[in-house]
């Protein structure tokens, strides 16, 4: 894809997080303060009040395709593919005018169909250009949402950016907890508390979050979590200790070492989220053949409890790093920025995922460096 042909792409942000975070509130504002674009709004629920524009477009049949290669985490929406080809379809015959997109999801909706929408249909990959999912979440009510529903974790974990709704409503302390368990979660999204009267909306509508050439941030409280001394025992960063684990041994029968269940309630307890994340770092150089046999696997087997996963790579024989970053079973990678004199090369990747076993992943890695 070269640069001319992502600038005429038209953006797409996707707006997702709890019901009642406020995401309307949010869309509202955005809508009457983005004076002189026009932004065509899909929404696949509505409130008790239509939001009153004339690019607004409703998908009511939600409906999840799945693909015909069997793949069972491989879906997509086909009630958003449908909208977004009329809307390409009009953009192009003049009928409608607009320069981005915004999808609304369902408070319950899980955003990595819509997500897989953006790359698994042609006509789609080559017209729009998935920009980021944006998730609100509820400082208030955050920490029951994310103990009752898994789907609130999943809008979490995919996320390139959290804003925090109604922090004037909780102490300092309940704000940090909430913001700590976030963190875990998902370490690579930037948080942010709002209040979406003063949100600078121009912020939120080009993150270029699915983009590779963007740095791989990790919060730091997140790296600081891990020991120090961890580098081959990289287990402190999945923090989904345990509290009861009797109630969700669902890994087909065998729950493999590494799946998240081992007992050690040192340092502050967090909460037992289905969905979390870890980083890979080493200082030694990829076997690039090894490297893309063992990701393949990985993505095979794990990819239906993949959410979001990205890096940036130290490969043998290229003097230039590389980046890549994927999303359930669908991977990519291009070469970055060549490495300065004055660095050293190094890798760092993020998995985002449900449950991942991390020593797997951990040692596989680990088994590809020269």
């Amino acid at each position: 894809m070269n640069a001319a042909n992502i600038d005429q792409m038209v953006p797409v942000t996707i707006l997702t997080g709890f019901l009642g975070a406020g995401k309307t509130t949010l869309l509202k504002r955005i809508l009457s303060e983005y004076h002189g674009k026009r932004i065509a709004v899909i929404e696949n629920e509505f409130g008790p009040e239509s939001i009153d524009n004339d690019l607004l477009v409703q998908d009511s049949e939600e409906e999840i395709v799945e693909l015909s290669n069997g793949c069972v985490c491989c879906t997509i929406r086909g009630d958003l593919m449908r909208t977004l080809n009329d809307l390409r379809i009009k953009r192009k015959a003049g009928e409608l005018k607009f320069e981005r997109v915004i999808i609304e999801t369902t408070g319950m909706a899980n955003p990595g169909p819509v997500c897989q929408t953006f790359f698994m249909d042609d006509d789609i990959a080559e017209y729009y250009r998935l920009d980021a999912v944006i998730t609100i979440v509820d400082a208030k009510h955050g920490m029951e949402t994310l103990d009752k529903q898994e789907e609130a974790q999943k809008q979490v974990g995919f996320a390139d950016r959290i804003l925090i709704s109604k922090k004037d409503l909780v102490n300092e302390a309940d704000y940090a907890a909430l913001r700590s368990r976030i963190v875990h979660i998902n370490p690579r999204a930037s948080i942010t508390p709002v209040n979406f009267g003063e949100t600078d909306i121009a912020a939120l509508l080009d993150i270029s979050g699915f983009n590779l050439n963007t740095i791989l941030d990790i919060d730091p409280a997140f790296l600081a979590d891990e020991h120090p001394d961890a580098a081959h025992d990289h287990e402190h960063g999945h923090d989904h200790h345990d509290h009861d684990h009797d109630h969700d041994h669902d890994h087909e029968g065998d729950c493999g070492p590494g799946c998240g269940h081992h007992h050690h309630d040192h340092h502050h307890a967090h909460h037992d989220d289905e969905i979390g994340a870890f980083v890979f770092r080493s200082n030694k150089a990829f076997d690039p053949e090894r490297l893309e046999e063992f990701l393949g696997g990985i993505v095979q087997v794990y990819g239906p409890d993949l959410l979001r996963y990205k890096g940036i790579l130290y490969l043998k024989g290229i003097n230039r790093r590389m980046l890549f970053q994927g999303v359930h079973m669908m991977m990519g990678a291009e070469p970055g920025k060549p490495w300065l004199s004055s660095e050293k090369p190094n890798t760092k990747m993020v998995f985002i995922g449900r449950k991942l076993p991390q020593e797997i992943f951990t040692r596989g890695l680990e088994q590809c460096l020269v």
